[in-house]
C-alpha cells in the first residue's frame, strides 16, 4: 500500500484507488508515463461518485440528471422560462431524438409545455409551466447543497482552484464538440 500522500497545501491526504492503481501500473511497465491516467483516472472516479450522489438527490423529485438538466436550462434563461428545442439540445449535449424522449417525460409530468414557435410555423418552443418553475427552484435548491455537501472536503480557495484548473480542458473538448467560442452570459 502506497504511504499517505501530501497535497501542495501540505495537508496530509489518504491514498485512493487510482494511487493503487498506478502504483501496479508502474510495478508491471515502468517505462510508461503515468501522469495523464492519475488525472483522468481521477476525474473519472470523482464524476462517477459525484454523479451516483447527485442521482440521489433528483430521485427524490422523480427526476433524473437529463430531466434536471432540461429543466434547469430553461429555468435559466428567465421569464417566460422557454427555448427552442435546438438551443436545448446544444444545452444539453443531445441529438433531437433524446431530447424529444426527455421532452415527453416532461411534458407527460406537467413541468414543461410545448407552443407553436410564433417566428417559425414548423417550429415549437419549450416552456416551463408553473408547476415546472416551482419543482425546478425546489430541485436546484437540494442539488446546490447536495454539491456543497460533495466538495465539502475541499476550502473555498480549493475548490475555486480545482474550477480553475478544469475550466481550459473543459473549453478544449467543448470545442471540439461545438465550434465557436461560447461567452459569459451579460
Amino acid at each position: 500500500m502506497p504511504k499517505a500522500k501530501t497535497s501542495v497545501a501540505e495537508d496530509t491526504v489518504d491514498f485512493d484507488r487510482v494511487d493503487l492503481i498506478v502504483e501496479q501500473w508502474a510495478r508491471e511497465r515502468p517505462d510508461m508515463d503515468l501522469s495523464a491516467m492519475e488525472t483522468v483516472g481521477r476525474i473519472l472516479r470523482t464524476a462517477r461518485h459525484i454523479n451516483n450522489r447527485l442521482s440521489i438527490v433528483f430521485a427524490k423529485y422523480r427526476l433524473d440528471f437529463g430531466l434536471f438538466d432540461v429543466l434547469a436550462s430553461l429555468r435559466r434563461q428567465g421569464v417566460p422560462y422557454q427555448l427552442p428545442p435546438s438551443e436545448l439540445n446544444q444545452w444539453c449535449m443531445l441529438t433531437s431524438g433524446a431530447m424529444t424522449k426527455r421532452l415527453d417525460r416532461l411534458e407527460r409530468a406537467g413541468l414543461i409545455k410545448r407552443k407553436d414557435d410564433p417566428a417559425d410555423r414548423r417550429g415549437v418552443i419549450i416552456e416551463l409551466t408553473a408547476a415546472g418553475l416551482k419543482m425546478t427552484d425546489r430541485v436546484v435548491d437540494a442539488h446546490l447543497e447536495n454539491e456543497r455537501q460533495i466538495l465539502s472536503s475541499l476550502s473555498k480557495t480549493q475548490q475555486r482552484d480545482l474550477a480553475e484548473l478544469l475550466r481550459p480542458l473543459l473549453v478544449q473538448l467543448e470545442r471540439k464538440l461545438q465550434g465557436p467560442r461560447l461567452r459569459a452570459c451579460s
